[in-house]
């Protein structure tokens, strides 16, 4: 395994971390402080903030006009639908609950490759995908269900799986851009879309929340999803694009159940047991058969 893949495959890690530490730390501010379509404000605003700053270091790059109507769809699935209806779905569920459900994204990222770029579907990857849904369908359907502030937990559960829908479609469609631009050039781009589109949406609720009295802990949580959650995840997700399929990419989500879960113990709101002992060995080896090199199938 070269060195670029090996560090594809960390970046790939380091963004589920970082999305599975997510799950809880952005419930914690919803709605008690921000309304989630305002917190999606922040969140992309401020992320379109730091690609645009940071543009400045990498190249300076033209987009073709024949990818425009790509970069629109990604921004509309990857910065719009997406981070919507998972933060709309985060208000009514539980952490645990969307931790679990966003697995669904491999599957579909699956079938939309085998669809639309023709990702071909070997049998180790499709073994490794039923493996670590095996070990997400553990911990739905042994776990007990999480409590704390969920109003409408089936009505959340649902929004999620649209949510991974849309974060399937997005790696699918993000993939050859990567090949073409620098990920500042493409990321500076998506948000700045996205803070339009999302604009008349998410504005109402922006402007609601009292700003001049949150606390520390309301803050350091709303940092963390504008500068972690959503500027660092992005650029690694980009990064490990360049070396691994969209499909490959969507396996790590699968970490986010068992990150989301260890978060919550560490922080003394869960416990560990068996049921989860077996679902993170059955994610982790799933993990590790699909990003075998020899499963590996560019698009």
């Amino acid at each position: 395994m070269d060195n670029k893949r090996i560090l594809a495959i960390f970046a790939a890690i380091g963004a589920s971390a970082i999305y599975g530490l997510n799950h809880t730390i952005a419930k914690g501010v919803m709605p008690t402080y921000i309304e989630p379509f305002g917190f999606i404000f922040l969140r992309v605003f401020g992320a379109a903030v730091l690609f645009w700053v940071i543009s400045f270091l990498g190249p300076k790059e033209k987009i073709a006009t024949s990818d425009w109507p790509r970069i629109l769809g990604c921004a509309v699935f990857g910065m719009v639908i997406n981070m919507l209806f998972f933060f709309k779905g985060l208000s009514l569920s539980t952490p645990i609950n969307s931790s679990v459900i966003v697995t669904l994204s491999p599957v579909m990222v699956l079938i939309l490759a085998s669809i639309l770029i023709r990702e071909r579907i070997t049998l180790l990857k499709t073994l490794g995908i039923i493996v670590g849904l095996a070990g997400a369908l553990v911990l739905v359907l042994f776990s007990a269900e999480s409590a704390g502030n969920a109003p409408n937990i089936p009505m959340g559960n649902v929004l999620f799986i649209v949510n991974a829908f849309s974060y399937g479609l997005y790696l699918i469609l993000v993939k050859p851009l990567t090949a073409k631009y620098h990920a500042f050039t493409l990321m500076k781009w998506l948000f700045l879309i996205g803070v339009i589109i999302n604009f008349p949406i998410t504005i109402g609720e922006f402007t609601d929340v009292n700003w001049t009295s949150l606390p520390f802990d309301a803050i350091w949580k709303m940092a963390f999803v504008v500068a972690g959650t959503t500027f660092s995840t992005y650029l690694l997700n980009i990064y490990a694009l360049k070396q691994l399929s969209a499909s490959t990419i969507s396996v790590f989500i699968y970490m986010q159940p068992l990150i989301a879960i260890t978060y919550a113990i560490l922080t003394g709101a869960d416990e560990l047991n068996m049921v989860k002992v077996v679902a993170a060995i059955l994610v982790f080896v799933g993990v590790y058969m699909v990003t075998k090199k020899k499963t590996e199938i560019r698009a």
